[in-house]
């Protein structure tokens, strides 16, 4: 017998008796993280069952998690995941890092980093864990300097202390970034994301980075992290059959 769940997201139900069932959503937001989803669903074990259903963003998957409308996701990093909480009284953790993968700045017009010119904008993500990232990236490269008093992973635009080519920031949502690479001179985005463009960071990536700290996780209730259905979960998101997906991908590279 096996606990009905009406949710949206990825579910995992287990097939014994109804008191033993275990049930967990999913919000897996863009193609790799879908990808390796159901490569999960194939590995389960015995019992569990994974079913992918896409949402809209990684703030409506937080949000369905917490409320305990779902059980898990796998969409983000445990930075992005820690200020979602901060700002949201949540209890989200951390269960399992799956893979790691390259951020880059990307530009229409420029072929090289060191054309970037005066003045010129740059899109960067609007959460406090990607802003942060996206400056710190900036200021390894020595375009900008940050104030050296501050940790440089969580900071924004107003701890830049030395800007010699005058940029101008534009902070958007990650999922609008791809829009803002049509008008901004420079654009920090995700390779899931930028992908929809065509473009990857090994080939088209100006400024590159990969920092195991911003893997992306495997995500549930701090209630949770010791169930039986999050180790099936971590189980199967190590599985070997997660393994050759992310090992196929160019962008992204094996956490586990």
């Amino acid at each position: 017998m096996i606990n009905p769940v009406t949710v949206a997201g990825c579910r995992v139900t287990s097939a014994g008796k109804a008191s033993d069932v275990g049930s967990g959503i999913y919000g897996a937001e863009y193609g790799s993280a879908c990808a390796l989803t159901e490569a999960a669903a194939d590995a389960i074990e015995d019992g569990y069952k994974i079913e992918l259903v896409e949402v809209s963003d990684d703030v409506l998957s937080n949000t369905i998690l917490q409320a305990g409308d779902v059980d898990a996701n796998f969409s983000q990093h445990v930075p992005y995941m820690e200020s979602f909480n901060a700002g949201n009284d949540g209890t989200l953790v951390g269960v399992q890092p799956v893979y790691d993968f390259i951020i880059a700045f990307y530009s229409k017009t420029l072929d090289d980093i060191a054309d970037l010119p005066n003045g010129a904008t740059v899109a960067i993500p609007d959460d406090p864990s990607n802003t942060g990232r996206a400056l710190k990236l900036l200021a390894d490269e020595g375009i900008v300097t940050l104030d050296p008093t501050i940790d440089p992973y969580t900071a924004t635009p107003d701890e830049i202390t030395g800007n010699p080519k005058s940029l101008e920031f534009l902070q958007v949502a990650i999922p609008q970034l791809n829009a803002a690479y049509d008008e901004a001179d420079l654009v920090f985005q995700w390779p899931s994301h930028v992908a929809a463009l065509g473009l990857n960071p090994h080939d088209d990536g100006l400024i590159t980075e990969l920092d195991d700290r911003f893997a992306l996780n495997l995500v549930v209730r701090s209630e949770d992290a010791d169930s039986a259905a999050t180790a099936a979960l971590k189980k199967a998101f190590t599985s070997d059959e997660v393994r050759a997906v992310i090992e196929g991908n160019g962008t992204i590279t094996v956490a586990f």
